[in-house]
């Protein structure tokens, strides 16, 4: 075996779908080149319970040996940072922040012992860009793994030039009722769809100190692919004043994530064993994705009144809104209409925590009602089912704009559904039984948008092995990782 001469630093954000993802492109470096080797420093989140999912995940890496790749859980200062008084997003900073110290600690550490590999870079989620400053004393390059798609990159250094260079009130501009130019986009982008995050000056100065420090990385690694977002990688690639974009997607874990157990994924997939192929709804909102009683008893009409065949991810709202996350229901009659199982029985399932890449794998399933997280859609495109959008938070509306807009790889029921996570007592708007029925036999009926989904689902799986797009990407990557040290 060839000796390791290159060591990178990985650094993900603590939620779920980060670091899963910052896994996956870690096996793939290590078993595309046994050159380099990989060490995971990680952060855990900020009063986690210890039965979360994402404790049990993080739990379950070190007791998993991956050749190339050690995992090192970072302390967690006694003190957690208290609440900022420029909101969330700016207090979340500062968590991610304090453990510079940690990693400073660490990587003095490894270049110290004798005979260890070099250290060729660090490589950063899109949330932890203060750790460039750490990369920097130690004269080490930063890369950025940014966990979403290449448009949303282009929107976020856009909305900063607009400010920066132009001058432009993003705030009020997020507030009109009017559509704008972004050159990452081919269609004006309505300002519906802006996230939450630019409309109010506190959050829109996290997002535009992330993009100003987006700008000062060697390179920026992102989870998608050219053949999906030709026109977007293209608008990056071109512009002199963005770092190199490596487009190296879809990264995905296929064999999921720690969740519901044995017991009731084995049931989940008896039940969809039973159904016709492509017959099956799936309704499924992440980790994060909830409703109110009132919207839940409205899904269910739909439901009901579509007459399709479905399986519902349905969640109890979080009890405690530091962590957001989701539960299960004890028993979900208490929230559903009255008989709403009785009258659905054999040809409806609700379950709670969902196995969504063991689903959307099942034949069975021909249609997936998604929050439109951009790990989802790209399971979804790698699986070929198509998708009805009903964004939630974070940069969702975007995607969702860009799947059915810009790309025509899904079916609307909204584009423009925000939930606050950042003000819960934000008015949510209710969804109507007659558009989620509607956009749900769209979904099941459209073959148009099936079949365009099927083609780039073949795109997608061949973009990653030899030959394809982003195998040749992730293999200039690799070289430039290693021309660091040599």
């Amino acid at each position: 075996m060839t000796n390791t001469v290159a060591e990178l630093v990985f650094i993900p954000a603590p939620g779920l779908g980060h670091i899963m993802s910052t896994i996956e492109i870690a096996k793939l470096f290590v078993n595309r080149d046994q050159r380099l080797s990989i060490t995971v420093l990680v952060i855990k989140p900020p009063r986690s319970g210890s039965g979360s999912n994402i404790t049990t995940y993080i739990d379950s890496l070190a007791k998993n040996n991956i050749n190339h790749i050690s995992f090192i859980e970072l302390p967690q200062d006694e003190i957690i940072p208290r609440p900022d008084s420029k909101g969330p997003l700016a207090s979340f900073n500062e968590f991610i922040k304090s453990h510079s110290k940690h990693v400073r600690n660490i990587v003095a550490d490894m270049i110290s012992k004798p005979g260890s590999s070099r250290v060729a870079g660090f490589v950063v989620d899109m949330f932890c860009t203060c750790m460039i400053d750490v990369a920097n004393e130690f004269n080490v390059p930063t890369y950025v793994f940014f966990t979403s798609n290449a448009a949303f990159l282009g929107f976020k250094l856009y909305i900063q030039t607009l400010c920066d260079d132009q001058s432009q009130d993003i705030v009020q501009l997020s507030h009109s009722d009017t559509e704008t130019p972004v050159p990452a986009f081919v269609k004006p982008v309505p300002t519906k769809v802006f996230p939450t995050v630019v409309q109010t000056r506190e959050t829109l100065e996290f997002v535009l100190s992330s993009a100003r420090r987006l700008r000062e990385v060697k390179a920026i690694i992102v989870n998608s692919f050219l053949e999906l977002e030709t026109h977007a990688i293209h608008v990056l690639s071109s512009d002199n004043t963005v770092p190199l974009v490596y487009p190296v997607g879809p990264i995905l874990n296929l064999e999921g994530g720690s969740g519901g157990g044995k017991s009731s994924d084995d049931d989940v997939i008896k039940w969809l064993d039973n159904q016709p192929p492509s017959s099956v709804v799936f309704l499924c909102f992440g980790s994060m994705g909830s409703f109110e009683a009132v919207q839940v008893k409205e899904i269910a009409h739909a439901l009901e009144q579509s007459g399709h065949r479905f399986m519902w991810s349905l969640c109890r709202p979080p009890s405690d809104e530091t962590t957001k996350v989701t539960r299960d229901y004890e028993d979900p009659k208490e929230v559903l209409p009255e008989g709403f199982l009785e009258r659905t029985e054999g040809i409806g399932k609700v379950i709670g925590w969902a196995p969504q890449v063991a689903v959307l794998a099942h034949h069975a399933v021909g249609g997936f009602v998604s929050h439109c997280g951009w790990n989802s859609l790209l399971e979804s495109l790698w699986f070929g089912v198509p998708v009805a959008t009903w964004p939630m938070y974070a940069e969702q509306q975007i995607n969702a704009f860009e799947m059915v807009v810009e790309l025509g790889l899904a079916v609307e029921i909204k584009l423009d559904y925000k939930k606050d996570l950042f003000n819960p007592m934000t008015k949510t708007v209710i969804v109507t039984t007659e558009e989620i029925e509607s956009g749900i036999r769209r979904l099941m009926e459209d073959e148009s948008v099936r079949a365009e989904v099927k083609k780039m689902s073949e795109k997608c799986r061949s973009t990653v092995v030899e030959g394809g797009s982003s195998y040749a990407t992730f293999g200039s990557l690799i070289q430039d990782l290693i021309g660091n040290i040599s």
